[in-house]
């Protein structure tokens, strides 16, 4: 129907030309008719680039691994002084950035470059207290802190009434 179209419409503005400029008018019409339809075809086949690098697939499903956060680029230096604060309840149970479930009973502290499994000494300076803590987690997000502690540290270091105290870091004896 395109097609019958095309051509009526052709014999309609040659009528007005002289027959060479009619054929001369339907060929360039005819074309660019056909040019378009090509440029249609031809981008639709034009496949996207894809990358040469063959992953293997694996013939059973490799359990999900839980995602821990990238350390920062800049590791932390020991000893740090400056302010710590503590976490409880309401990440009871939660996942913490190591990929181990936050227990606030145990010594356990979120630290923002240290290495995950890292033993800290952490002393409170206003009391002289002192307490070993593993770090497990990422963190804090308040700004002015260098180390969240788990409840049991906080208790330990006699900080959950205040919530924040100054407190110096440093690598543990066993480390």
């Amino acid at each position: 129907m395109a097609n019958g179209f095309s051509l009526s419409l052709l014999k309609f503005v040659g009528c007005g030309f002289s027959e060479k400029r009619a054929s001369l008018l339907m060929m360039c019409l005819a074309l660019l008719l056909f040019q378009g339809c090509a440029t249609l075809q031809r981008s639709s086949e034009i496949a996207a680039p894809t990358e040469t690098t063959a992953q293997p697939t694996p013939s059973q499903p490799v359990p999900a691994q839980p995602m821990a956060k990238k350390n920062s680029p800049v590791e932390a230096t020991l000893p740090q002084t400056g302010q710590a604060s503590w976490y409880g309840a309401q990440h009871q149970g939660k996942q913490t950035a190591s990929g181990s479930i936050y227990d606030q009973a145990s010594l356990t502290a979120a630290h923002a470059t240290l290495p995950f499994g890292s033993k800290i000494k952490v002393t409170n300076l206003a009391n002289g207290k002192s307490v070993e803590v593993e770090i497990t987690d990422r963190g804090p997000f308040a700004e002015n802190r260098i180390i969240d502690l788990s409840q049991a540290a906080a208790k330990a270091l006699d900080i959950i009434e205040s919530g924040t105290a100054t407190v110096r870091l440093e690598w543990s004896s066993g480390q």
